[in-house]
């Protein structure tokens, strides 16, 4: 006689375990413990049980369907018990090589080639634009619309740069995870031309001369911390970009050559980059020093000296001497110098060497990092005279070079 729900419910968990049966081979197994759907079936002259779950849990409509199911895969020549190890394994694989751990995994593998800005940012997109809505998806079943969904969301907020990154790490990661077999193809190559093109953001930089004669005299007259001015006040004379100015190691610098060695490792690139130092770049080095040179850091943090300081503070600081955002960056005197430079007749190769801008062969990169050096030594420094000549408001002084 098939069972009822009062049945069911009413049945009494007791030391001696019974069965109340539903026909069909399924019963309900109570014991002590609590109460169990079974399945007894017979495959290839043996017989064997099928563990349908545990009520309340599963209904006992749950549990008459997965007997139907049960009933049509051993009609078909299907063990339901394998069968159901099989499901249960190809689960356990798929989460096991989800969209989230196979990205950590690439990230892992190749964090070790990028600088730490570079890796964080990396690391900071997935887990806060890509992780939360397709990191559990297995990632060989992941769709071109699955990664366009996450990409929208992105582009909704106005970041379009921002998607077109996301894009691409997932084209990264997927390729990973095709050569290490975990996926078909890279379905992110469906996608292009799916985004709207990505309009560069040019650095606010000042390029005229009387400006930039206003901005030094302004810079030299910064009431802030002695760290903070000197770091302002450096940043002209070699023109690095902003977290390498920040992470200067005393370590780093050899007044007897005149001379900055950034290690790759710190580096855009993961080349090692060479600053020939002016006599003034030089002179402001020996004016700082006796506040931190027994510490690590040329600019370290207020609060400890364990760390560089903020990545906002030399941002922080144009923007009390009254240059907005739209006028005047960190990052802007990189622009301020290679225009200058450029127009002031300075070779460009040897302009673009010393602004580190990525050579587009890696290993010939890597062997000519001290490119053009005599020629970027007599350019630095007169650039750091260009820059006094500026600030003193006399006419500049020309360059050998024009």
């Amino acid at each position: 006689m098939p069972l009822t729900d009062i049945a069911i419910r009413q049945a009494k968990s007791t030391e001696k375990p019974f069965k109340l049966s539903d026909g069909d081979g399924m019963y309900l197994l109570v014991n002590s413990v609590g109460k169990y759907w079974r399945l007894d079936y017979r495959f290839l002259e043996k017989r064997k049980t099928l563990a349908l779950g545990t009520y309340p849990e599963v209904s006992l409509a749950m549990a008459r369907q997965r007997r139907f199911d049960a009933r049509k895969r051993l009609a078909d020549g299907i063990d339901p018990s394998e069968h159901k190890k099989i499901v249960k394994r190809t689960k356990f694989e798929s989460a096991a090589n989800s969209f989230q751990l196979v990205a950590q995994e690439w990230f892992l593998k190749n964090r070790t080639n990028w600088v730490d800005s570079h890796s964080e940012k990396i690391i900071r997109r997935l887990e806060r634009d890509i992780f939360p809505w397709i990191g559990n998806k297995p990632i060989a079943e992941l769709t071109a619309l699955d990664i366009l969904s996450v990409l929208r969301r992105i582009e909704k907020r106005k970041a379009v740069e921002t998607a077109h990154r996301a894009l691409q790490n997932c084209g990264q990661i997927l390729r990973y995870a095709v050569v290490t077999g975990r996926a078909e193809r890279d379905v992110s190559a469906d996608l292009r031309g799916a985004l709207p093109p990505s309009v560069p953001k040019h650095h606010a930089s000042i390029t005229d001369p009387k400006q930039i004669g206003e901005l030094l005299r302004a810079m030299r007259d910064y009431k802030g911390s002695f760290v903070t001015a000197c770091a302002l006040r450096l940043a002209p004379l070699v023109f690095t970009r902003p977290g390498e100015l920040r992470h200067a190691e005393w370590s780093e610098f050899n007044f007897d050559t005149a001379e900055w060695r950034i290690p790759g490792d710190k580096m855009k690139m993961g080349i090692t980059h060479i600053i020939p130092l002016s006599t003034q770049a030089i002179a402001l080095l020996r004016e700082i020093q006796p506040l931190t040179g027994n510490a690590r850091f040329v600019f370290p943090s207020n609060r400890t000296s364990e760390r560089p300081m903020s990545e906002n503070t030399v941002l922080a600081a144009l923007r009390r001497l009254g240059y907005a955002k739209e006028e005047m960056t960190g990052h802007g005197f990189r622009s301020m110098a290679s225009t200058l430079l450029n127009e002031n007749g300075w070779d460009g190769d040897a302009i673009e060497r010393q602004l580190a801008h990525s050579e587009s062969n890696s290993v010939r990169a890597a062997y000519n990092y001290a490119e053009f050096m005599p020629e970027r030594r007599k350019m630095m420094q007169w650039w750091a005279d260009y820059l006094d000549s500026l600030a003193a408001g006399v006419r500049p002084i020309q360059t050998e070079a024009a």
